[in-house]
Parts: structure tokens; C-alpha cells; sequence
């Protein structure tokens, strides 16, 4: 059956990409998705919930996406992507720019090399994004400020560590267990007790 897909995808941050995933929504619903699907992933990542559901759409269905960027960040992300449209018969549409119909096996060339330039750009964006990033930090190092996460000295740990401590190394308590009353995750107490053995 013939299904109106739409796809958005913000990165993983719910408080940066809040706002823009709703942004997206809207826009495929206005545009006639039947169904959304949703997806917090880095963009030059490997989206699962996109493979998942072009691995399930069914010949003659649509996938309509707000931009190039929110498919793929790279020239091979979206010449996949493009190659499972015409083998699976699909349309794929991109708001205000560019449709590409393969309900019918064939794709317009001239669609195809939009598509694809229209990757190679969103590719540009990415490296750009990147670059900035790295100048930032490199900018922030320069002068003094220390990044990353601050390193947890002995002094840090909570006292409800402290309390139960001893009723790990005496072996009534696991890790497990141990992690449960503190309210911490496994990988804090194992650094807790890292710190506690120094």
C-alpha cells in the first residue's frame, strides 16, 4: 500500500534540537505525510530509524524530507539513499527543491545530478560546521580555559558513596547494587571506586 512517509531528524541534543524537530513536523504535515518518523543523530552518522524505514516502505510509497541535510551530509550517504528509491520504486521528496519520482523504475538524469549536488553542499556545510568548531576550541585553549569534563578528585565523591562503600568491599553489595542506592550509574561508581583504591 502506497504510504506518504515524512522523515525529520534534529541532532541529539532534545534542548538545541527541540524546537527544530517540531519545526520539521509541521512542515511534512503540512505537506501530506501520513506518517512521521523521528530521529535524534548527528547527520554524518548512520541514521537506524531512516534505514528501518526505507528497508520497510513499499513500492509507490513517498518520502518527504524539509532538506537534503536532514537524509545525508555526504555525497555517498545520498547516492544510497537515491539508489534504494529506484530499486524500491519510491518517490522522495524535497521541500522546495527538487522531487525525484521513481514509482515508475526510471529517475530524470537531470533530477539525479541535482539531487547530488545538492549533497556535495550539504557535504561543504558539515566540513564548514566542523572547522568552526575546531577553531573555536583552539580558540578557547589559547586562552586558558580548560576543556572537557572537570577531573573528579577524591574530595567529589557524594557522601552516599562513602556510606555504602564499605558494604561493597565487604561483598554485601555489588556493583549493581551499589549503583541503585547511590542513584549514580555503573560507570561513576566504577570511577568512584578507581578513586577510592588511589
Amino acid at each position: 500500500m502506497a504510504v506518504i512517509y515524512g522523515y525529520a531528524r534534529c541532532s541529539l541534543s532534545e534542548e538545541k534540537g527541540g524546537q527544530d524537530i517540531k519545526r520539521q513536523t509541521k512542515e511534512l504535515e503540512a505537506a501530506g505525510a501520513e506518517i512521521i518518523i523521528e530521529e535524534r543523530e548527528h547527520g554524518d552518522k548512520d541514521k537506524e530509524k531512516l534505514n528501518a524505514l526505507l528497508a520497510h516502505m513499499e513500492g509507490g510509497s513517498s518520502l518527504v524530507v524539509t532538506e537534503v541535510s536532514r537524509l545525508a551530509r555526504s555525497t555517498k550517504m545520498l547516492c544510497d539513499i537515491i539508489d534504494i528509491i529506484k530499486a524500491k520504486h519510491l518517490r522522495l521528496v524535497i521541500l522546495g527543491s527538487v522531487t525525484i519520482d521513481c514509482r515508475n523504475g526510471e529517475m530524470d538524469p537531470m533530477s539525479q545530478a541535482f539531487l547530488q549536488m545538492a549533497g556535495i553542499f550539504s557535504e561543504l556545510e558539515l566540513s564548514m560546521i566542523r572547522a568552526r568548531v575546531r577553531s573555536g576550541l583552539a580558540n578557547a585553549r589559547s586562552k586558558g580555559k580548560k576543556l572537557g569534563r572537570p577531573v573528579i578528585k577524591k574530595e567529589d565523591i557524594p557522601p552516599t558513596f562513602i556510606k555504602h562503600y564499605p558494604a561493597y568491599m565487604s561483598g554485601q553489595m555489588n556493583v549493581s547494587e551499589l549503583a541503585r542506592v547511590c542513584e549514580l550509574s555503573r560507570p561513576t561508581i566504577y570511577k568512584y571506586i578507581q578513586l577510592m583504591s588511589i
